[in-house]
């Protein structure tokens, strides 16, 4: 989790309870007000309905191959396709078997994990659909928008669909769409995993860019941009109110820092939207990093209203007023660090 690179400025939790991991809990729902606890109720039927789906499909095909237990998906960096490939590599050879396996890893709710080994081929019945987790135990990252898992899979998809008219590409790209704003929380945020596996995973997660890759991806297609086209209206209009409440999530959880508004912590509360930690060593902080990311993706909007324009105004206040300078960047076996400057420190690197 990336905090201004390791200069991150702790901040107090503001509610009670956030400062554990932010399980949606029975009881925090049932204190809402009437309308809000069913719409929080009817999301946690749906999320636990995704997660015996995928269950279910996966005992069927054990059971089918008279299997003990599953396969463990292959493990692999993440998936980083180029968004410059020419539309006839989508047609054979390599380009084909990647659609084939980025299709076959697509879970039964629609999503895909992360970290997944596609240079192995296409995922065979019965095996995991997630390399996060040992077969028979809990599932893990069953379904994630982190490090561009699901996002990056749908932009991939609708390239190929868009190269080759292929009609499996098609149906994976509405089910992804499909999954993604399932996955949105009543409040607007969305989790990093879905379906929903507790602990700081129910988070609203900004962290690396995580729901600011899902907003990035639905205003395209709300923009029609290549190749992106072919989203029927119907599922589009969808995006339009997804992607609306998103935003209002966004300036409901920008953080005030003595009385002004300043930028974001890498996770909040889903349902107070007050800033929470993630791991042990993930304080709630003010996050530079996706909070400029954020900020980018809200100077993109065509038509901003008063409040975003608000917001960005007073989020680049922040970062311009918390940046820091005078940093050596020193460059050692493919890795770039940042030192305060020290007594000789500028013959090892770069002085930013």
């Amino acid at each position: 989790m990336d905090m201004i690179h390791g200069l991150a400025i702790t901040i107090a939790v503001c509610s009670a309870g956030c400062g554990l991991a932010a399980e949606i809990l029975e009881t925090r729902i049932a204190r809402l007000p009437a309308a809000m606890a069913a719409d929080w109720q009817a999301y946690l039927a749906r999320s636990r309905a995704a997660a015996e789906h995928n269950q279910e499909r996966l005992a069927a095909e054990i059971a089918a191959a008279g299997w003990g237990r599953a396969i463990r998906a292959p493990s692999g960096g993440d998936f980083k396709p180029r968004s410059d490939t020419p539309p006839n590599w989508y047609c054979n050879g390599e380009g084909a078997t990647l659609i084939a396996t980025v299709l076959s890893f697509q879970t039964p709710a629609g999503g895909w994990s992360k970290h997944t080994g596609y240079s192995r081929g296409p995922r065979q019945p019965g095996m995991q659909w997630s390399s996060q987790s040992e077969p028979g135990r809990r599932s893990h990252y069953l379904g994630t928008i982190d490090n561009g898992a699901t996002t990056r899979e749908l932009r991939f998809l609708a390239q190929a669909w868009a190269a080759t008219g292929r009609d499996d590409c098609r149906v994976a790209v509405s089910r992804g769409l499909d999954y993604l704003l399932a996955a949105q929380f009543p409040s607007g945020g969305w989790p990093q995993v879905y379906p929903l596996e507790g602990g700081y995973h129910d988070n609203i997660t900004f962290n690396d860019d995580a729901m600011t890759n899902v907003l990035e991806l639905l205003q395209d297609i709300i923009a029609e941009k290549s190749p992106f086209r072919c989203v029927e209206p119907d599922r589009r209009a969808r995006i339009v109110a997804a992607v609306k409440r998103g935003i209002a999530c966004v300036l409901a959880s920008q953080i005030k820092v003595r009385g002004v508004k300043a930028v974001w912590c890498s996770q909040h509360d889903p349902l107070s939207f007050a800033a929470v930690p993630g791991r042990a060593y993930e304080p709630a902080a003010l996050s530079g990093v996706e909070s400029a990311r954020l900020l980018r993706f809200l100077m993109r909007l065509p038509r901003p209203s008063p409040e975003v324009v608000a917001c960005i105004e007073s989020g680049l206040a922040w970062l311009e007023a918390a940046k820091v300078t005078g940093l050596i960047q020193v460059t050692h076996g493919g890795r770039t660090t940042l030192f305060p400057p020290i007594f000789g420190a500028g013959l090892l690197g770069t002085v930013l």
